[in-house]
């Protein structure tokens, strides 16, 4: 039996056990973690460099591509590391400073996109008061309390995660450092702190559920109350990508931590922390610029070689079209 004084690294979890498919998972995040940093790079650089972009929706989209970057770099880059050189270990410091920016940018990320949610609803419900009520001032302040918000989270969650005696080894159960798995280590009975905090965490993140439901209903009463089509239409697209994304977010999330035991088992464990922590960095980019026309004008200017691809393909079709 050991305990935690005595634990100088962590045994992640493989992601493959043969060398062939260990490689073929380097190559999978690798792809995934170079999209991400590109479509968040080229977000953040569109928000910054485009004066027509600077307003509350883009402003908070930036925080967001911040959040992003930042939770992706904090997993998958040692997953890839260990894939690449079939090892498992972490160090002890290294396991806490993970799951400590991990749960930072996660925690930001749901706060950031609780405040996007009452912006689209200051947006569309009082859209005369947008100005007075989202102020640069203001958004400013809701972000801040966000990333604020969520540094606490991290910081109580991981001094009291990694204060708890571990006497159950030191192998992980995940390919990341996670509190649960952690907790899986600790002695009888020395996890209730952490089980309050956990419970006090959760209860915080349903308020922000509630608010954001509630916030949506009034969005929709608001929309079918617009007589025209087209404008019902303009005012849903501005909704659309927001609801996308969160919903995304909570329904991998909740999965992940609130599925039945029954269902769990090693593979699905897996599959599901990849699709919650590492694939939405990726997607939230390409959701949002999907849906804004003044995000993809921008990145078409940033970008000159888009036009010599969009009037070579053009130039391609004309060459098959029959006749």
């Amino acid at each position: 039996m050991s305990n935690s004084s005595s634990i100088s690294h962590f045994l992640l979890l493989a992601l493959a056990d043969t060398r062939q498919l260990q490689l073929l998972h380097f190559c999978l995040l690798l792809g995934i973690f170079l999209a991400a940093l590109l479509a968040n790079g080229l977000i953040i650089c569109a928000v910054a460099c485009g004066h027509h972009l600077h307003t509350p929706m883009f402003f908070f989209l930036l925080n967001l591509a911040l959040s992003d970057l930042g939770s992706i770099c904090t997993t998958v880059p040692k997953a890839m590391h260990n894939s690449l050189w079939d090892i498992r270990t972490i160090s002890y410091t290294g396991c806490a400073a993970q799951l400590f920016f991990f749960l930072f940018f996660i925690s930001a990320e749901y706060f950031l996109l609780t405040v996007m949610c009452y912006d689209r609803y200051v947006s569309i419900c009082k859209p005369l008061h947008y100005g007075t009520l989202l102020g640069s001032r203001a958004c400013a302040y809701m972000a801040a309390a966000a990333w604020a918000s969520g540094f606490l989270n991290a910081l109580m969650h991981t001094v009291n995660t990694f204060s708890l005696p571990l006497c159950h080894g030191n192998a992980l159960g995940q390919f990341f450092c996670e509190i649960p798995h952690i907790l899986k280590l600790s002695c009888t009975k020395s996890f209730l702190r952490e089980l309050g905090l956990s419970v006090f965490t959760t209860f915080l993140a349903f308020g922000c559920f509630v608010f954001i439901v509630f916030s949506y209903v009034q969005i929709f009463r608001a929309v079918l109350r617009i007589s025209s089509a087209q404008g019902r239409h303009k005012a849903f697209s501005t909704c659309l990508p927001h609801l996308t994304v969160i919903s995304l977010f909570v329904s991998t999330s909740f999965f992940a931590y609130l599925k039945p035991p029954s269902m769990s088992s090693p593979s699905l464990d897996l599959a599901v922390s990849v699709l919650y922590s590492v694939v939405p960095p990726a997607l939230n980019p390409l959701i949002y610029s999907l849906r804004n026309q003044k995000l993809k004008d921008t990145l078409r200017k940033m970008m000159p070689w888009s036009h010599w691809i969009r009037y070579i393909s053009m130039d391609l079709w004309s060459l098959s079209a029959p006749g």
